[in-house]
């Protein structure tokens, strides 16, 4: 296992992976600590920043209000195979766009299942790669990992309307 924990412009973040990919974004945090705590990782393990090539620099760029590209290897190690296909599926939707879960649902084969993508995409563990604040609730926008106000944050950034924090 490697990680890092490194500053944007919205706070510290977190990155986690295995030889087969990240496992592991934690979304910004003014707290390093709440970081360190978040990815399951002690003060004194030796980060690794060359693991994980130029992600850290494409997610600061991408917090600075740039847009990039997240084509990064994934480990969802543990995620089941409906949830696999949830999150192909989010993969898909392009960037400064949204979709609702209803849309997932259907776009994965279970129309009447917005619950439980709903459920899929609480479990994602490496948002902004695989991005989860892109999916919105039919009435709101539903949930988010790193928190509402962060999420309509991402969306406004990626829809051009914000250019910095």
């Amino acid at each position: 296992m490697e990680f890092y924990i490194f500053s944007t412009a919205l706070g510290w973040v977190g990155l986690l992976a295995s030889s087969r990919g990240l496992m592991r974004l934690a979304l910004p945090r003014q707290d390093r600590d709440e970081v360190l705590r978040e990815m399951g990782q002690l003060v004194d393990s030796p980060q690794n920043p060359s693991a994980f090539g130029d992600l850290p620099q494409r997610i600061t760029r991408y917090f600075a209000g740039e847009r990039v590209k997240f084509p990064d290897a994934v480990d969802l190690d543990g995620a089941s195979p409906f949830q696999r296909h949830v999150m192909d599926r989010l993969q898909g939707i392009p960037y400064g766009e949204t979709r609702s879960y209803g849309w997932v649902a259907t776009a994965v084969g279970v129309p009447k299942g917005p619950r439980a993508v709903g459920q899929a995409v609480a479990r994602n563990s490496v948002p902004l790669v695989i991005p989860c604040h892109r999916v919105v609730g039919h009435n709101g926008l539903g949930g988010f990992s790193g928190g509402v106000e962060l999420k309509r944050r991402m969306l406004r950034l990626e829809a051009g309307g914000l250019s910095a924090p």
